[in-house]
């Protein structure tokens, strides 16, 4: 199993996948974290769907992790993609029948990628909190917002509380990613129909009915990165998201055991 998630590290330090990778979620947690306190007096709102972030609420023991928990949904697109590539390009390249040879254990094979992309999610989570934190606090003053109680055992508190809903959050969008990668075993496949779905349709069927909300995938992932929402609590968010995830990759991973694996 050490070899496996050992190799599969290795592919994923690659500059070009690590440093694009890392790119875009430092560019979406800059956006974000920027927009929340740059436009906290705009009518038009500083949040998602146009909601309005006040200063009062940024002052609470929370503060400091509310855009960082706003961005978790965004670290999750990231990660499906890059989950659902690395999966599906095994088929693609011709790969996965070579690394059979070597070790015949399918599910080895699977469950060695899965931790090697869940460690490499956690640096990008873990880098995107630095981030989104040190800017918050940098952008704190300028936006009025006072950071007193950010650092206190209660916002301590918060942030690592904050951090493992987004982890959550992060490692189920790209478990989806990975599953999408062995059903359809293209990369293209996989995640254009992952984005196109969350970014798309789901925002789609939401608008043409709202309580739809309470019972799309993409939408439970993104509610448990923010710890609950208005119209979703955290709890649900985590029964019925886990559902999903649990379903897909029990299908996925009986398939992958029994299917041929040439593309």
């Amino acid at each position: 199993m050490f070899n496996v998630v050992s190799a599969e590290l290795r592919k994923l330090r690659r500059p070009t996948l690590f440093l694009g990778t890392m790119g875009s979620a430092l560019f979406f947690t800059g956006l974000i974290t920027s927009f929340v306190y740059l436009m906290i007096d705009s009518p038009e709102g500083n949040g998602d769907r146009g909601r309005t972030i006040s200063r009062e609420v940024l002052g609470l023991a929370s503060g400091s992790v509310n855009s960082f928990a706003g961005v978790g949904g965004f670290l999750g697109i990231i990660a499906l993609c890059v989950f659902a590539a690395q999966t599906a390009q095994e088929y693609t390249y011709g790969t996965l029948r070579n690394l059979l040879i070597r070790e015949p254990g399918r599910m080895k094979i699977l469950i060695g990628k899965l931790i090697s992309m869940i460690l490499f999610a956690l640096v990008m989570i873990t880098i995107a909190a630095v981030v989104s934190i040190a800017l918050s606090y940098f952008l704190a003053p300028g936006a009025k917002v006072n950071t007193e109680l950010w650092f206190t055992s209660e916002g301590l508190d918060a942030i690592f509380t904050t951090f493992v809903n987004v982890s959550i959050s992060v490692f189920a969008f790209g478990i989806v990613g990975m599953v999408l990668g062995l059903l359809l075993r293209s990369p293209i496949s996989a995640i254009s129909f992952g984005v196109l779905w969350l970014l798309i349709v789901e925002n789609l069927l939401i608008a043409v009915k709202s309580s739809l909300q309470s019972w799309l995938p993409g939408a439970q992932l993104s509610a448990i990165a923010t710890g609950g929402t208005i119209d979703i609590s955290f709890k649900h968010a985590l029964g019925v998201g886990g559902i999903y995830v649990a379903v897909g990759a029990l299908v996925a991973s009986i398939l992958f055991v029994r299917r041929d694996v040439a593309n």
